[in-house]
């Protein structure tokens, strides 16, 4: 979610978070605008806009991509301009787009936000292109599937997914004298260990946790609360479905802060708490395959376990992301739906993973060797993957973006010590009760 990926990073999802909201208010004039021309040049040639969003090594990684496509598809020519937009502001560029009525074939948008997105008529339904395209639809994660569905309908391709999971320092793990975590240990003795591991002389954190209220503050911990029993919203979809588990959730963050073991981080991206680790001075950190490049790079003696849990049962969350295509007319359309189906294929799928620090969309791309190479080789990877299985994603809900800022509030009020989680998820409930009564 940071530098690696360029893609995914706490900041760019909070800004999306914001801009999610914005398009849920906003009326969108696209709806009524006519799309650009229909993009095929006098030598019959059909140019696709793309806004990938990348940066740094992914947004390499998706240019070698595009120029082999365009290499190999003469009829087609993708344009990886970009608009001149990274992800974490996408949203908000692709809503005054849309409003403007001039916008892109394809957009990198977060798993998080199609739900508001797709409110759109101009986003192109890919429910049989992604159903019956070249790579078995079955052959993807349930997590990816789920991601890209709004109301039984395909509204997005899969772009790339992960899953969170505990990278552990070792090296401070033998200096404590603490046994290294197992898959199917406890959330207490999570924060037991976090207790143990924690010296404030040496300026030691047992771990940390994102303290800006945005989506990275809130992600971590909805498997916490799926563990319990909860979910986002309620089954008749009029409250919040996590009033008693949440509370039970922030109360374990209230014993890491009662035990001074966590490292509260008050900026967005979480780049301070993953310095902290780098450093040497954090011995756990929850995040996802998109961190170990840059683990590895500081040579941090690590080591990679599943998530905690409450009952014993594994679960962790998933943030899949999508490639949303526009309607620009149908020779356009056509051909974006031939770019992100070829991007979707297991051979340009592990490339696209390995590059940008993400997971395999689907079972074909985790047999593929360059894949089963590349995770033999990095240590800790394979419990991603792993986790895959028992892997949830948050709903693809209009009112999630509202629902997340409640509950990211109630967070950093517990993580600063201001509020008890009782009291804390009380607040939450309220605000984001509201917000789902509202007619969508």
């Amino acid at each position: 979610m940071t530098r690696t990926r360029g893609v995914l990073c706490p900041v760019e999802r909070r800004g999306l978070l914001k801009g999610a909201a914005a398009i849920a208010a906003a009326p969108l004039l696209g709806a009524c605008s006519q799309g650009a021309s229909d993009g095929v040049g006098a030598d019959g040639k059909v140019t696709v806009e793309l806004w990938h969003g990348q940066v740094d090594i992914a947004k390499d990684a998706i240019q070698a991509l595009v120029t082999e496509f365009n290499r190999t598809h003469p009829r087609i020519r993708v344009d990886a301009g970009g608009g001149g937009v990274v992800s974490d502001a996408m949203l908000q560029k692709v809503t005054a787009a849309l409003a403007a009525g001039s916008y892109p074939d394809i957009a990198y948008v977060f798993g998080s936000d199609l739900a508001s997105i797709a409110r759109s008529p101009r986003v192109v339904d890919l429910t049989d292109a992604m159903r019956g395209g070249p790579t078995a639809w079955n052959s993807f994660w349930a997590p990816v599937r789920e991601a890209v569905t709004v109301n039984g309908k395909v509204r997005a391709a899969p772009a790339l997914l992960d899953s969170l999971a505990v990278v552990y320092n070792r090296k401070l793990f033998r200096q404590a004298g603490v046994p290294f975590p197992e898959a199917g240990w406890t959330w207490e003795e999570f924060t037991d260990t976090a207790r143990k591991l924690t010296d404030s002389g040496r300026g030691v954190f047992g771990t940390g946790w994102p303290g800006t209220g945005d989506e990275d503050t809130v992600w971590r911990l909805w498997p916490m609360i799926w563990d319990l029993g909860g979910d986002v919203v309620s089954d008749d979809g009029r409250s919040i479905g996590f009033a008693g588990q949440g509370v039970r959730a922030l109360d374990t963050l209230r014993r890491l802060v009662e035990d001074k073991s966590v490292y509260v981080d008050p900026k967005p991206g979480g780049e301070q708490m993953y310095q902290v680790f780098l450093g040497g001075r954090m011995a756990m950190v929850a995040t996802g395959p998109w961190q170990l490049p840059d683990i590895m790079d500081a040579e941090v003696d690590y080591d990679v376990v599943p998530l905690p849990s409450y009952t014993g049962r594994p679960v962790t969350i998933s943030g899949p992301d999508t490639w949303t295509v526009f309607d620009n007319g149908s020779a356009r359309s056509r051909a974006a739906v031939e770019f992100v189906q070829w991007m979707m294929r297991p051979e340009q799928d592990a490339r696209w993973d390995i590059r940008a620090g993400s997971l395999p969309l689907g079972s074909a791309t985790e047999r593929r060797p360059r894949w089963r190479k590349h995770s033999q080789e990095t240590t800790g990877l394979a419990v991603f993957t792993d986790a895959l299985d028992s892997a949830r994603v948050r709903p693809v809900h209009a009112a999630y973006p509202q629902i997340s800022q409640a509950l990211g509030e109630a967070i950093v009020s517990v993580l600063l010590g201001r509020d008890s989680p009782d009291k804390a998820l009380r607040r939450c409930a309220d605000k984001a009760d509201a917000a789902l009564l509202i007619p969508r």
